[in-house]
């Protein structure tokens, strides 16, 4: 469906692709690609990160070898932040079968995923663990949108999230219906690794998308009852210690000089499984930790969209160094397009920025303007540029928010609306508690400025922008986004 498009898709040499300063591959083919993404990780989930009770051994080594991105970005929520990543775009720009605006995005066949970008390239792609692109359920998903109508060569995983159990499928075939949970992280990484393995001798890209630690929480029996910060402990423990299997394995085949790692998580912590909605340090708390942030999971206070970022690539990405840039897995498809000598669309709105300069610790390069929007669902609730971040007015139950709008995710004292901008600086108040806007007049009006032009670009919950995407019209643009209908009481 998307042939128009690749058969533009004319490539530069790779040599030009990787740029000043991005250091020399091993040999002259594009570099393989890992994606590690977590569900529900919180930014304080991670001892480099600041966790004070988990231990990650293997990430904290990752990052002392690599890169850690402390102002990196998801989406509120598990589906959307799927979206993002895959295409380079905020979910609520990206067309969904059938035109309506779901919780999780019913992706398109006429958009275009960074695999795609890379088959280009002559890369292998594969994807392992949870899709969630093409219906958010176990059993009730359309089969023509799995990873391999998307652009993966492989896929072996499940549909969606596991709040009640898991299906696994290879390719699209049914392997094995209700999946023991607590063999997920080690089965992911077994067929990562082997896929590298088969693959070796030509640049991959590897979407490693686990299943842990979204509830239900399970791990394994050598994992299983080892961590201070009980089941939650031990399912991130084991995540850890998978991910070194990871960084192992590509050291074994020779290919670490050949090869990005990233990780991060698709959102914040899920506070409500946490007694009182609070940070998880209780044995019995199933949900993560924000750390010093605010909220978490389906919020856009800092704690349910700002999450931990790491990234590895020896002889290329610096050790030991960190970037308080903004960043996010928006930027994900463009800068592994740059990398690969691979070329963006250029018939759409790209979202994300190549953020090359960031990976090869040229900071003093990054865009001091960049801006990053904060949606959940529809409706445009923030703005950050630089250290600034500006929450916009809104009902403490805004409609755009549905189905949550009566937030049950989150604290009941984050449960709230502004009346007038509410201007905080990140930069010493990473809680969000005090309002600066009177002190910066200058600055709230530039970032008021900014979300007005995100609204007649993308649009908000009253009015549907100029860009945004539709491919099954058999009519006139709707005026407002398109929401499926609230199921009845």
């Amino acid at each position: 469906m998307r042939t128009f498009w690749i058969c533009l898709c004319v490539v530069g040499a790779s040599s030009a692709a990787v740029g000043a300063g991005a250091g020399s591959l091993a040999s002259d083919r594009p570099p393989n690609f890992v994606i590690i993404f977590t569900d529900d990780q919180g930014y304080g989930d991670v001892g480099c990160f600041g966790s004070p009770d988990i231990r990650t051994p293997r990430l904290d080594a990752m990052a002392d070898a690599g890169l850690r991105l402390t102002s990196f970005y998801a989406q509120p929520i598990c589906g959307p932040s799927r979206a993002a990543l895959m295409t380079g775009c905020y979910p609520m720009r990206v067309a969904e079968r059938g035109n309506t605006k779901q919780v999780h995005p019913i992706l398109h066949l006429e958009e275009v995923t960074i695999a795609e970008v890379l088959k280009t390239r002559e890369y292998a792609t594969a994807c392992f663990g949870k899709w969630d692109l093409a219906n958010h359920s176990q059993t009730d998903f359309y089969a023509d949108l799995l990873p391999t109508s998307q652009g993966f060569d492989e896929f072996f995983g499940t549909p969606s999230s596991n709040d009640r159990a898991v299906n696994l499928y290879r390719n699209d075939e049914l392997i094995e219906p209700n999946a023991p949970m607590a063999t997920l992280t080690e089965r992911y990484t077994d067929e990562a690794i082997r896929f590298m393995q088969r693959h070796s001798d030509q640049p991959f890209f590897v979407y490693l998308a686990h299943t842990m630690p979204h509830t239900r929480l399970a791990a394994s029996p050598h994992f299983k009852g080892k961590s201070k910060r009980g089941l939650y402990g031990d399912v991130i423990e084991e995540l850890d210690s998978n991910i070194g299997r990871v960084l192992d394995a590509v050291d074994d085949m020779g290919l670490a000089q050949d090869t990005y790692v990233i990780f991060t998580s698709d959102n914040g912590p899920w506070l409500s499984k946490n007694r009182g909605f609070a940070n998880g340090h209780r044995l019995n708390d199933h949900g993560g930790s924000a750390g010093p942030l605010r909220s978490g999971k389906v919020s856009t206070f800092e704690g349910g969209v700002r999450v931990p970022c790491i990234v590895w690539g020896p002889g290329r990405v610096p050790s030991g160094k960190s970037s308080d840039a903004v960043a996010s897995t928006l930027d994900m498809l463009p800068t592994l397009a740059a990398l690969a000598g691979a070329k963006t669309p250029s018939d759409r709105v790209i979202d994300g920025q190549d953020i090359r300069h960031l990976f090869h610790g040229e900071f003093d390069r990054a865009d001091p303007d960049k801006a990053f929007f904060y949606y959940l669902r529809v409706h445009l609730q923030a703005v950050r540029q630089g250290r600034w971040k500006l929450h916009l007015p809104r009902d403490a139950e805004p409609t755009g928010a549905a189905p949550f709008s009566l937030n049950k995710h989150i604290a009941s004292g984050d449960r709230i609306g502004f009346d007038s901008p509410f201007l905080v600086d990140l930069k010493h108040d990473l809680g969000e508690t005090t309002n600066v806007a009177g002190e910066h007049p200058g600055v709230t009006r530039r970032l008021l400025a900014l979300a007005q032009a995100m609204r007649d670009d993308l649009g908000d919950y009253d009015h549907v922008g100029e860009h945004m995407r539709f491919y099954d019209l058999d009519g006139p643009r709707p005026t407002r986004p398109p929401l499926p209908p609230e199921p009845s009481n």
